[in-house]
Formats: C-alpha cells, sequence, structure tokens
C-alpha cells in the first residue's frame, strides 16, 4: 500500500496514516485494525516547540508513505527518530523482524520516502522540537555535530546508538501509570530526557568540521550502510563503495564519519558484533556457528573482537543468556 502525505503545518503524519489503513481512533490512541495487524500509535504535542509521537505495532503488509513537507514560513524542526528502543513482546520463532536500534536526526524540511517493511514490529519513539527550543536549551554545548543541528542552513543526518539510559526512559514511558491529568508533563519531561541523553553522546564524538549534505548524499551514505548490514560476512571494499555512492574515497569516509561517529570498518565490526549477539541471544547458534555465519575464519580472533563490543567473550554471553 501506498500512502501520500503532505503535511503542511509541521504536524506529523499519524492522522494521515490513521484515515488510510482503517485504523480506530481511541482518545490519544490510534489502534491498527487487526485486518492490517496488531498494536497502536500515541502521542502528545506542546504548542510549536515539542511533539512526540510513540509506535507500538506491526503491519502485516508493506506500505510507503511518500510525505512532502510544506513547512509555513518560520517553522524549523529537527526530528529525533529513536528507532527499536522498546524490547520486542514477539520471538523470532513469530517471523517479526525488530527494528534496527539507533536514533536518526535530520530537519523535518527534508521530503522523504518512508517504508514500513511488513512483519516488523515498530518500537519507537519521533521527537520533533523546534531548533529555537534547542537552542535555548542545548545552545552552551560547543560542539561541530551539536552546531550543525543548532545552526546549520543546509541539510544533514547524524545516527547515534540506543543508549541504556535511553531505553530504561522509554521503557518507563510505555509502562507509566500516571493520572491522566499529569501524563502531558510526564511524557515532555521524558521527551527532554532523552533530548539530554542524545546530546550527551553528539558531544563525546571527535570534535571534527562537519560538511553539509545534499539529500543525493544522504541516500548515498544511507545506501553505504544498507550495503554493509547485508554483506556482514564480508569486509568492506572501500573503493567499489564509493563508486556505487557516486563520490570519492575521501568524501564518502568523510561523510560517513560526520553522520555515523564511527568509520566505515569501525562501524562494519559494531554491527556485525551486534548481529553475533542477537544470533546468541535469539536463534540460540553455537559460538562457533556465529563466528563461521559472519565470516570468520578464526574463532579466537571473533572471541576478542566480539569482547572488545560487548565486554564479555562470547561463549560467557552465550551461557549467561542461559540462566
Amino acid at each position: 500500500m501506498k500512502i501520500s502525505v503532505t503535511d503542511k503545518q509541521g504536524s506529523g503524519i499519524m492522522l494521515e496514516f490513521a484515515r488510510a489503513i482503517g485504523a480506530i481512533i481511541d482518545g490519544r490512541f490510534i489502534r491498527i485494525p487487526e485486518s492490517k495487524g496488531a498494536g497502536y500509535i500515541t502521542g502528545f504535542s506542546w504548542g510549536t516547540e515539542l511533539r512526540m509521537m510513540l509506535r507500538n505495532y506491526y503491519l502485516n503488509e508493506e506500505i510507503l508513505i511518500d510525505r512532502t513537507n510544506e513547512l509555513a514560513e518560520g517553522q524549523d524542526y529537527v526530528i529525533f527518530l529513536l528507532s527499536g528502543i522498546f524490547p520486542s513482546p514477539l520471538k523470532a520463532e513469530h517471523g517479526m523482524q525488530p527494528e534496527q536500534a539507533n536514533v536518526f536526526i535530520c530537519r523535518q524540511a527534508i521530503s522523504s520516502l518512508l517504508t514500513m517493511p511488513s512483519n516488523t514490529f515498530f518500537r519507537s519513539i519521533t521527537i520533533a522540537v523546534s531548533r529555537e527550543y534547542l537552542r535555548q536549551v542545548f545552545g552552551n554545548i560547543l560542539h561541530p555535530v551539536v552546531a550543525s543541528i543548532l545552526q546549520a542552513k543546509e541539510q544533514f543526518a547524524f545516527e547515534t546508538v540506543i543508549s541504556p539510559e535511553m531505553v530504561k526512559t522509554a521503557s518507563e514511558m510505555l509502562n507509566q501509570s500516571m493520572p491522566e491529568s499529569m501524563e502531558s508533563h510526564y511524557y515532555k519531561l521524558k521527551c527532554e530526557e532523552l533530548l539530554c541523553y542524545i546530546f550527551t553522546l553528539l558531544a563525546q564524538r571527535e570534535a571534527s568540521p562537519t560538511s553539509g549534505m545534499h539529500i543525493e548524499d544522504i541516500k548515498a551514505i544511507y545506501a553505504v550502510k544498507l550495503r554493509l548490514q547485508s554483506k556482514l560476512d564480508s569486509p568492506p571494499d572501500i573503493a567499489s563503495l564509493a563508486r556505487e555512492a557516486a563520490m570519492s574515497e575521501p568524501k564518502l569516509r568523510k561523510l560517513f564519519r560526520q553522520t555515523f561517529g564511527k568509520g566505515v570498518f569501525e562501524y562494519y565490526q559494531s554491527m556485525r558484533m551486534q548481529e553475533a549477539a542477537r544470533l546468541l541471544k535469539e536463534n540460540r547458534l553455537t559460538v562457533s556457528e556465529v563466528g563461521y555465519q559472519l565470516g570468520f575464519t578464526n574463532l579466537s580472533h571473533f572471541s576478542r573482537v566480539f569482547e572488545q563490543h560487548t565486554g564479555m567473550k562470547p561463549k560467557k554471553y552465550s551461557v549467561q543468556l542461559q540462566h
């Protein structure tokens, strides 16, 4: 199914999406009909400075959202999409895939084509914040990435990890037992708490100068990321990745590090170890099965790399999961 949405007021796509799939609107909840999947979307808006959408659902069919933003004069929002921030309640054997856990940051003025794959559990929080509000709260952080988010006139895209602190805060949001009269204030505080954790991580990056990115550069860098994800059993070839991205190798390296805070190989290795941990946890594969599946011919090397990224050897990690 394809849904075309023109977002003129910066009010998000929640209601358009609900109408298109025949969802039931129940107070502040939009409930996914059984014919389309299960779960709900909810959200809050606090004037023109801050709003939040929480997604907790899965779909039986793939949906494409062709979204065009037409913001009024003076509207300038930054979007923080925290994907895969809640643990999925369904096991892998149900055929449901979790979203990749990360925080994606961009300006809302980017028109984008969003894909919502079928059989994926969406467990995310989206926070839209006016730049003026961000400058008031985080304007004292002297860091090139933060400066780009607060001031840059060009487009940008940054991505960072979901930290344990963010997971804890999001879990509290999902399971809160606040009186209805207090909910709005409570969720606003929690959104601000999540933003504090995000900016803390961004400020820990190497303070290298940032460059503005054309929308085509952003698409190309994310195509490289998807390429890395699809080939976790073989090390990246920078020359071929640069050719596919229609960039020089130095430009690819710079924009990739700027976006993700890590070099191409470092990011590849990090994704590789995340997948190793997932295979050990969800698929209950042996250490050797996981190592060989991810392209390691030397299991001692796999064990060392896994320990560098997770703090423990894969055997110990696997044993710990069984208790």
